[in-house]
């Protein structure tokens, strides 16, 4: 039905052991020829707000497959890439640490204000970072998105992502922004940012709202960055400021 949508059901196992599943539309399968945008839901198992987004998003993009409507950017998407966490309703993996915390980067800190921001022991312990941190350096995408929850915002890190988070903010009412308002070293954005010079945003729905309202807040913007040239600068603006 999804002949050119690869899936894998076990790409990665967290730290537990319970595999982690990944879907991707290569540039050879869109017609694009350019480097993926990266879509993650689920890093904080008790935002399920973020993992309904993923979960929706893929179905418009299985759909889309159905019907060829639209010509689509090259993509990957993990739907969850904390399972352990979401089955448990709590932010942490089963280890206790915080997965965006976790990331190998330079400002990586081994202090937490609260246990819920538990580092983990070392940068880059968690099964679940050091998949996420291997795709990246694999597949080189131009852009990091992932999806959480929280006060409604959209934050990007890296000033060529300002363009797409402008895009992705598109019909919300959400505010977009450089800054979430306070640190988070050991983060995906610091990550990818610091260390690849890949610009990542962090899409915050309302934590604790109708679920069944966060696909038609971020479809209209979801839709203009994987169908037309919006993100297109994102990747050249990156390597001229390498």
């Amino acid at each position: 039905m999804h002949r050119n949508i690869f899936h894998q059901s076990s790409w990665a196992s967290t730290s537990s052991g319970t595999p982690i599943e990944l879907y991707k539309k290569s540039h050879t399968m869109s017609g694009f020829s350019e480097q993926p945008i990266l879509f993650i839901g689920g890093v904080h198992g008790d935002e399920p707000e973020g993992v309904r987004l993923a979960t929706e998003l893929l179905a418009w993009l299985q759909e889309n497959e159905k019907t060829q409507s639209e010509k689509i950017h090259p993509w990957i998407l993990i739907p969850c890439i904390n399972p352990d966490g979401y089955s448990h309703h709590q932010r942490t993996n089963g280890n206790g640490v915080d997965l965006n915390r976790n990331f190998p980067c330079r400002d990586w800190s081994p202090e937490a204000k609260a246990p819920r921001y538990y580092p983990g022991p070392s940068p880059g312990s968690e099964a679940e970072v050091r998949a996420l941190v291997k795709l990246i350096e694999d597949e080189k995408p131009q852009l990091i998105v992932h999806f959480h929850s929280w006060e409604p915002c959209v934050v990007f890190t890296g000033h060529p992502g300002q363009k797409a988070a402008e895009t992705l903010a598109t019909g919300t009412g959400y505010e977009c922004r450089e800054d979430i308002g306070y640190p988070t070293p050991g983060s995906l954005g610091q990550f990818g940012w610091i260390e690849h010079q890949i610009p990542v945003i962090c899409i915050e729905e309302q934590e604790h709202i109708d679920l069944n309202l966060v696909w038609p807040h971020f479809r209209q913007g979801l839709e203009l960055l994987l169908t037309n040239s919006s993100n297109a600068g994102v990747q050249t603006e990156r390597k001229e400021s390498r």
